[in-house]
């Protein structure tokens, strides 16, 4: 593969990634608007039109942005979003099926 090939799908994992958590802010957090904030910093990461508007920025210098972006993203999801928490309200509030009426009189 080559080496834009592997960005790409590097930036594509950590887009969806970021775009997980901020979804996950949005509708199971105190603060949805911190999730939309998340939502909207993921799409710098796996838009390719915005890689139009990049190029005109140094490699190197967009590598360390979106490195420090990232962890910037991941810091304040796990310790001030209290994502763990979250997933865990998100996973109680689905309703799951239940499969002990089906066949029984």
């Amino acid at each position: 593969m080559k080496k834009s090939t592997i960005r790409i799908i590097i930036n594509l994992l950590f887009g969806l990634l970021f775009f997980y958590i901020g979804f996950v802010n949005t509708f199971w957090g105190n603060d949805p608007f911190y999730g939309l904030f998340i939502i909207l910093l993921s799409i710098l990461f796996f838009l390719p039109i915005i890689n139009l508007f990049i190029e005109k920025i140094p490699q190197k210098t967009l590598f360390i942005l979106k490195i420090i972006l990232g962890l910037f993203i991941i810091w304040s999801s796990l310790g001030v979003g209290e994502l763990f928490d979250k997933i865990e309200l998100m996973k109680m509030s689905f309703p799951l099926p239940t499969y002990e009426a089906v066949g029984k009189d």
